[in-house]
């Protein structure tokens, strides 16, 4: 059984300055059908599934700073 955090607090680890969200869900999705068609060997599969991980971890932060950023608008706004 996987145990998922519900802490929505992002982690204050900074994105590569060209980072782009787009860009790291295709890569995922890359890996994933990497993964689905047998392409990769055993060790590849689980370092590919590590830097996927990875990757998704990175959008889930860059998702939850920009949740943030607006939550604090629309309280500007309200005020």
């Amino acid at each position: 059984m996987i145990k998922r955090s519900s802490c929505s607090k992002p982690v204050d680890t900074p994105l590569p300055e060209s980072w782009n969200y787009e860009t790291t869900v295709a890569e995922v999705e890359q890996i994933i059908k990497q993964i689905e068609a047998g392409e990769l060997d055993l060790a590849e599969v689980f370092e590919q599934f590590t830097t996927a991980v990875e990757y998704l971890n990175q959008c889930q932060n860059f998702l939850l700073q920009r949740q943030q950023q607006m939550d604090l608008l629309i309280e500007t706004l309200d005020n």
